[in-house]
């Protein structure tokens, strides 16, 4: 008999999460799915969410571990509020997942693990499989784990082994069902298992039976298709955030002409940092694993004092610990980029979630006038362009500079361009090579005279002739840098020292306002990874015929010269963050404009569907109307987000 065709729809873009215990793969599943995705040649944003725990007891809902991709055929700017499609593997995956999805979305669900014991673990006092909890969804219902064993069972796996391949026959009905390319991941299979060949072949062959069943099962008669997206010109790879970071502190080394050290102490979420930079010593660069979070920026400070880039990643946590440290680098004047990939505080806190709640501990978390400029990226990609402008301003200025990524940058994923060398800024560190005080015999190194564009101090390095100096984390005298408690001369290095940071206003870009109309009479400004949903939401207000504009904040300090003109030039202001308005108290403080906050700390991105009607209701309030914004509201098939 010939087998009838299958239907393909049309679709511009969908949302996946794949769900499972942290022992079922779920981030390989999703990270595949994600670069045969990119392969394709789709936009996409990825959302990693993993449990904090080392081992949460196997089937229970803290120990539930997903993955989500939201992919299409235009510009996305978000990983996706509601999942279209969940692919579950216990009841526990379904259950701790099932609130997140619309009326209608599609639930895959591994049938084996719904045993009484699992589904009693999981909360469940029947079978949701069973009874009509699911009525209002498109379920289908498959032994994924049982026909992954029958399917590898020539390569002689015990039963364990083998249904250990289930997130591959998994990944291989999702890659059947919206067209992904399958030689990515038999390539990489190939590549990671070589040195165990039954574990490899395993893994493919449970893959190739996943795409199988998909082709010749009626469960599943519609395959969906979502063409490339058209992006500008250029090569393309998909990147997340720790390794643009990585990649960024390279390029910044590249563009400065000085070997970057890197002295850390791993932390999640920032430790990808450090095990990406560990494998770039052809680069000039070192990395240093610390003993603690003290001794990783000590170190990196000497590494500066000696003529080095020197570099400390960490979260909260570290930062905390690394204060008076940075207060250190403030008084010596020298480079250094400290990274924060913000999590859920206080104390330990959330350590797998993101949060943006640093800002004020970027700010002020130093004892005296101890300022330090701050730099933030808006998307996994652009963390590589921060960490080459942080780089440019700690060299240029002389001055520890704090750039405030996130878990959810560090771990999510996009496609990003690859810039070519001559889009990148030239750093040059301008290193003392002569004594640069008095004249003939009398000729000193003074390590505090300054530069009257940057008001930067000169940087020599140690064991140059002549330009021997002293430094310390005492009080400088001006110029001669001797240690001096003169109160009037204090009081004019802690203004000299905070001139020299507003002083880096002059070589930052002016805010851009993204206001097409040029009617509109509310502002959202944002910063960090608020970026996408912001954006997000914007359009959809935008889509259901109201006016408003944009504007989204990479440097929080200094902040750039026009921005309180900007915001003196909208009736209202609306700033939404991940902490309980803590750039809303900055720009209130500075410029005396009414922010209205929206502010929610659920470890998880602002959702833009929330978002979308927190705007409406501004735009209605500004311009004394009503806001209905009808199907706008609520993300569909149709809109570009």
């Amino acid at each position: 008999m010939t087998q009838p065709a299958k239907q393909v729809k049309q679709l511009d873009r969908v949302i996946i999460r794949f769900a499972g215990d942290s022992g079922d793969g779920m981030q390989l599943t999703g990270d595949r799915f994600t670069q045969e995705t990119a392969a394709f040649g789709n936009d996409l944003v990825t959302l990693p969410n993993f449990p904090a725990e080392i081992r949460a007891p196997q089937g229970t809902l803290p120990g539930v571990s997903s993955f989500q991709v939201h992919f299409a055929d235009h510009d996305i700017l978000t990983a996706g509020d509601a999942p279209d499609v969940l692919v579950a593997m216990n009841p526990a995956a379904l259950r701790a997942n099932l609130g997140d999805l619309h009326k209608g979305a599609t639930i895959i669900v591994d049938t084996h693990d719904f045993t009484a014991r699992n589904l009693t673990k999981a909360g469940y006092t029947e079978n949701p499989l069973d009874n009509d909890t699911l009525a209002e969804y498109a379920l289908h219902t498959v032994d994924l784990t049982g026909m992954t064993v029958e399917a590898v069972k020539e390569f002689g796996l015990s039963r364990k082994d083998a249904s250990r391949a289930k997130n591959m026959f998994a990944l291989g009905l999702l890659s059947w069902m919206y067209g992904r390319p399958t030689e990515p991941t038999t390539s990489f299979l190939a590549k990671r298992f070589a040195k165990v060949p039954d574990i490899r072949d395993a893994n493919v062959t449970a893959f190739k039976a996943g795409w199988n069943f998909g082709e010749t099962t009626e469960a599943f008669a519609v395959q969906y298709e979502i063409k490339p997206a058209v992006m500008p010109p250029g090569t393309y790879r998909n990147i997340t955030g720790n390794l643009a970071l990585a990649y960024g502190l390279v390029a910044g080394g590249v563009q400065s002409g000085l070997p970057v050290f890197l002295g850390t102490y791993p932390i999640t979420p920032a430790s990808d940092i450090l095990h990406e930079l560990s494998k770039h010593k052809s680069f000039g660069v070192t990395t240093f694993q610390a003993e603690d979070e003290i001794a990783g920026v000590g170190a990196a400070i000497g590494a500066s004092y000696a003529g080095h880039l020197g570099v400390t990643s960490t979260s909260g946590p570290g930062v905390a610990l690394k204060s008076e440290a940075i207060g250190l680098a403030v008084m010596t004047e020298l480079p250094l980029v400290v990274i924060d990939v913000q999590r859920g505080g206080p104390s330990t806190g959330l350590p797998t979630k993101t949060e943006q709640a640093d800002l004020l501990q970027a700010m002020f978390g130093r004892n005296g006038e101890a300022p330090v400029p701050i730099v933030a990226p808006q998307s996994p990609g652009d963390c590589f362009a921060a960490a080459v402008e942080a780089t440019r301003i700690a060299v240029t200025y002389r001055t520890p500079v704090l750039l405030l990524s996130d878990g959810y940058l560090a771990n999510g994923s996009e496609p990003w361009r690859v810039p070519t060398v001559d889009e990148l800024p030239v750093i040059d560190p301008a290193f003392a090579t002569e004594k640069n005080h008095g004249s003939g015999e009398e000729a000193e190194f003074w390590p505090y005279l300054r530069d009257d564009e940057t008001l930067a101090r000169p940087w020599a390095i140690p064991g140059t002739p002549g330009l021997e100096h002293r430094i310390g984390g005492l009080e400088k005298g001006d110029g001669h840098g001797n240690i001096s408690y003169d109160p009037a001369n204090h009081d004019f290095m802690v203004r000299t020292r905070q001139a020299k940071v507003d002083r880096i206003a002059d070589s930052i870009p002016l805010v851009e306002v993204d206001d097409p109309s040029g009617e509109a009479k509310v502002l959202v400004l944002g910063w960090g990874s608020t970026y996408g949903p912001i954006g997000a939401g914007v359009r959809r207000v935008r889509k259901a015929g109201y006016h408003v504009a944009q504007a989204h904040l990479r440097h929080l300090n200094p902040f750039p010269s026009n921005l309180g003109e900007v915001l003196k030039g909208y009736d209202k202001v609306l700033v939404p963050e991940m902490n309980l308005g803590q750039l809303s108290l900055l720009l209130r403080a500075k410029y005396l404009v009414d922010a209205v906050g929206y502010n929610h700390v659920r470890g998880l991105p602002l959702k833009a569907t929330e978002l979308a009607h927190a705007i409406g209701e501004l735009v209605g309030q500004a311009e004394g109307i009503d806001i209905d914004l009808g199907v706008w509201g609520e993300p569909t098939q149709k809109e570009h987000i």
